[in-house]
């Protein structure tokens, strides 16, 4: 932390651990856009708010912040070992139940509408899980995000403060 006494809301602002997994999360989610549009030929700005794809923001998320945790507080430290504890869940999660759950709908989907009294309005979700190589690319990206940001920028209050001494 780099200012001892701050308000709660300018405490998140010094908070590195998350701004970088929050850093590392989004990067992954816009990275969808690019892959859609080379891998499918299209653009399609929905992917930025949909769940599943390549690569897990979620991974890259919890990876993220675990690492930036470790790195500020010591591999060693039980708050890494809960963080990392939390991202083995996210991506076991994610890689299991959500993608068992999508192929689940993907079946109900495919039933005939009249087995339903009443007719559901819109199919069930079907993209909500991620294959494992989604989950490990995204689980990469993470710490390849988070640890330079951290190393090189730091937190964005301290990021602030730098840019304010050099343009006064």
């Amino acid at each position: 932390m780099l200012f001892a006494s701050l308000s709660a809301p300018l405490q998140l602002l010094d908070n590195a651990s998350l701004a970088w997994g929050l850093a590392a999360c989004g990067l992954a989610q816009l990275s969808k856009l690019f892959i859609e549009l080379v891998t499918q030929r299209r653009w399609r700005p929905q992917v930025l708010i949909e769940t599943g794809g390549m690569p897990s923001s979620h991974s890259a998320l919890v990876t993220g912040t675990a690492a930036a945790v470790g790195w500020l507080n010591g591999f060693d430290s039980p708050a890494f070992a809960l963080a990392s504890t939390v991202a083995f869940v996210v991506m076991y999660d994610a890689s299991g139940v959500r993608r068992a759950a999508g192929f689940t709908a993907e079946r109900v989907n495919a039933l005939p509408s009249n087995l339903w009294d009443p007719s559901p309005d819109k199919p069930l979700k079907e993209r909500l899980g991620h294959s494992r190589l989604e989950v490990l690319v995204g689980s990469l990206l993470g710490p390849a995000i988070a640890l330079p940001g951290i190393v090189f920028v730091g937190s964005p209050l301290h990021l602030a403060h730098v840019l304010s001494q050099a343009f006064g």
